[in-house]
């Protein structure tokens, strides 16, 4: 299994997802159906998802990348920190969730927290491809995918 290859599809869902929650946020449909309960229902699911590929990562990949390469030590001691500032964040976005009573309201407040959100995972997304890269391109990982990167 090509774990780069694999990591890029992971990421690019998880963008996508997120694609599908910030429309529904601002969406500028003055009668939709339950603008709430679909920002619950898309922020939930990708809320869950970024969580457990984070989760993943940070149980069986990089344990393994350090046992394996040492001198990886300090890149994954950040994007462990990533993963830390991104569970804070999206934390603070489902308590905006919780909150939400107000459609209108809640949308723009949704939508500035997953603009918060979007631009940490992007930057972290962008930083591990390019730190990585070249060592999961060669990994030879007897895992399932989803132990690896989580169920997407």
């Amino acid at each position: 299994m090509a774990w780069y290859d694999e990591m890029q599809a992971v990421h690019g869902r998880l963008r996508r997802a997120l694609e599908l929650v910030r429309d529904a946020a601002h969406d500028d449909d003055p009668h939709p159906s339950d603008p709430v309960a679909d920002l619950l229902v898309y922020c939930r699911g990708f809320c869950t998802a970024l969580t457990r590929h984070h989760t993943a990562e940070d149980a069986v990949l990089f344990p393994e990348l350090e046992r394996l390469h040492p001198d990886l030590a300090d890149v994954l001691r950040r994007l462990r920190q990533d993963h830390g500032m991104i569970a804070y964040l999206v934390a603070d976005l489902e308590h905006a969730l919780d909150r939400a009573t107000d459609p209108l309201a809640s949308r723009d407040a949704v939508g500035r927290h997953l603009d918060g959100v979007g631009a940490i995972m992007e930057s972290h997304f962008r930083y591990e491809e390019r730190a990585l890269g070249g060592v999961l391109a060669a990994l030879d990982l007897g895992e399932r995918r989803e132990d690896v990167l989580g169920p997407l």
